[in-house]
Order: C-alpha cells, then sequence, then structure tokens
C-alpha cells in the first residue's frame, strides 16, 4: 500500500487538503496527516482539522509521496519550517514523489526543485516561480514533481494522485463511488 504524507500548518487551505486525503483513503493509500505542531489545526477558513499525530512523529519515515496543501498563511508557515525543508529535499532526492497545490509550489522553490521544471500554482504565486516552465493547467506532472492550481482543482488534483500511486483502474473505481469526473 502506497503511503503518503500531508502536514498541515495553521492557515492551511482546506478544501485542498481535506479533498486529497479524503480520495487517497478512498483509493485505500496510507495517509498520515501531520501537524507541525501538537493538537488540532486550523485552516484558512477556520475550520478545526485533527491531524493523526505530530511531525516530529513521522519526520523520520520515508513516504511514497507528499502532498502539501496551499493556503495563507499555511504555504508561509510550511516554507519556514527547517522539518518541511528537509523532508521535501529528502523525498526529491530518492526519487520519491512530492505533489503541491495553490501556493504550495513555492515551498519547493525554496529548496530549489522547480529550476527547469514544468509546474503550475495559483496565479498569484506565479511570479516567484519564474525558473520554471509555467502552464495554465489544473494538474501538471514533471516526473516526481506534481502541481496544481487552487482550491477548484482539488478533486482533478486527487485523482490524478490516485492515478500515480494505484494506477488508472484504482482511481476510476474511487470515481464510482464520488462520481466526480462524468
Amino acid at each position: 500500500m502506497p503511503t503518503v504524507l500531508v502536514p498541515l500548518a495553521e492557515g492551511f487551505e482546506e478544501i485542498e487538503a481535506v479533498t486529497v486525503i479524503d480520495i487517497l483513503r478512498r483509493a485505500g493509500v496510507e495517509v498520515v496527516v501531520a501537524g507541525l505542531v501538537e493538537g488540532p489545526v486550523i485552516g484558512r477558513s477556520g475550520i478545526r482539522v485533527a491531524p493523526d499525530c505530530a511531525l516530529d512523529e513521522v519526520s523520520s519515515r520515508a513516504f511514497d509521496m507528499i502532498v502539501l496543501p496551499g493556503g495563507l498563511p499555511g504555504t508561509t508557515h510550511l516554507k519556514e519550517d527547517a522539518r518541511i525543508r528537509q523532508l521535501v529535499k529528502e523525498q526529491a532526492a530518492r526519487g520519491k514523489y512530492t505533489a503541491a497545490i495553490c501556493a504550495a509550489p513555492t515551498v519547493l522553490h525554496a529548496v530549489g526543485l522547480t529550476a527547469g521544471r514544468t509546474l503550475t500554482s495559483h496565479p498569484s504565486v506565479q511570479g516567484t516561480l519564474t525558473e520554471s516552465r509555467y502552464l495554465e493547467e489544473r494538474v501538471v506532472v514533471d516526473g516526481a514533481l506534481i502541481t496544481s492550481r487552487a482550491p477548484g482543482t482539488a478533486l482533478e488534483f486527487a485523482f490524478a494522485l490516485v492515478e500515480i500511486l494505484c494506477g488508472k483502474a484504482k482511481a476510476e473505481e474511487v470515481n464510482r463511488g464520488v462520481l466526480a469526473r462524468l
């Protein structure tokens, strides 16, 4: 079973995080939701989410994928957290998947992973990603780097992650239950 880490920081975008967590779990993926601190994490819209654990409890564990939700100031908190920067660098060094949505591709930029890569993000942070090939697509896959644009693309992003980790047949099976793709 594939394993995915979804770190949550205060001010995360709820739609992006919860949609990805839900769709991946429906596909049978082991998703570990880890707060940067212990206890509930409050999203940008004031929704309180209880992570499975604190990041320190799983920071030494290897995952098949790390998914960074966007939102502000959540993305800023992820970018400023030395543990997140280290985990993302190690993930890339192992050739494992890293996914980021909305403003979160700026975390990838901050650790030097976007130069020469093809990606997308929320239009508000596009100017930060000038060293990459930027596409105005809803989901962009460049090898082990997967990016998406905003809360409105969260379902497409989540299904792309399921296809990558579990295959197209599993994505179609999950879709039969949620009817995201007609």
